[in-house]
């Protein structure tokens, strides 16, 4: 046997249990969220922030305020939540901001129009391109009761912007039927998603379980049931984790991003 198919062999086999071990690993591994190095990364601001940074920001006080600025959760009942209509949400999820609006901010018309988060309250999609300070005048009004020392002016501005111009009509790649990916370019979405987010969840998406006991739950878990969701993740960030995101891409390579990751494994066996 020559030298070069020996060093071959010896490479194929050293590969081979390196991707045995990474399997197991990615599998046992737990989601971390972030260290002291990274506080400002995660609730701190740039000096000169970008507006695809901020809109992110906005993002990410949409998804959950109090664990993306770093703040204690509310207290109690949102006072303005519409109890009456919706007895099964109390405490502290009422005061987020997509409870209301829906991860895909259609409100009323769009993925919770029914079910346990149906409201019938409106979405946020026609306050798309308006000018930011008349979106804070809403958001700063009575039905909006959050202080400043809940969500500062200049963090109320984040959120403004991103609804100005960080929404997306999600029925262009989600069937509301079935919350399934219906759309985008799977080989896209792979080059995105080895490239950057591989490096986190591994190359299966199985490096982070967000499961407990056997109930494993991966990304390909996440995106393939909740899609409307994991979009607004990738978009903009975990609330409180080291998390990339997406925000300096287009709209159409997050979905490319959505139809691979839809594809990953949603099981241990899979």
């Amino acid at each position: 046997m020559s030298s070069i198919v020996r060093t071959s062999a010896l490479a194929l086999a050293l590969t081979s249990a390196t991707l045995a071990t990474s399997a197991l690993a990615q599998v046992i591994a737990t989601p971390q969220e972030h260290g002291e190095h990274q506080q400002e990364f995660v609730h701190g601001a740039p000096q000169v922030p970008s507006l695809e940074w901020t809109i992110a920001a906005g993002g990410r006080i949409y998804d959950n305020w109090w664990e993306a600025l770093d703040r204690d959760a509310p207290e109690g009942t949102n006072p303005v939540y519409p109890v009456s209509i919706n007895t099964e949400q109390t405490g502290e999820g009422t005061w987020r901001c997509k409870e209301c609006h829906g991860w895909d901010y259609q409100g009323k018309d769009g993925i919770y129009r029914k079910g346990s988060h149906f409201t019938g309250i409106a979405g946020i999609m026609g306050m798309q391109d308006a000018p930011v300070e008349a979106i804070v005048a809403k958001l700063r009004d009575t039905n909006h009761p959050y202080t400043e020392e809940m969500i500062s002016d200049a963090e109320m501005l984040r959120v403004a912007t991103f609804v100005s111009k960080g929404l997306i009509d999600m029925r262009r790649f989600i069937d509301y039927e079935t919350r399934t990916v219906n759309a985008g370019d799977v080989e896209r979405g792979r080059a995105i998603f080895q490239t950057i987010c591989a490096a986190c969840l591994g190359f299966d998406g199985r490096a982070m379980d967000w499961g407990a006991g056997d109930a494993h739950n991966f990304v390909g878990t996440e995106a393939a049931e909740l899609p409307d969701e994991v979009y607004n993740k990738i978009s903009n960030a975990h609330p409180g984790a080291a998390m990339v995101n997406l925000s300096a891409f287009t709209h159409d390579d997050r979905i490319n991003l959505m139809a691979y990751i839809s594809q990953l494994p949603v099981g241990i066996d899979d």
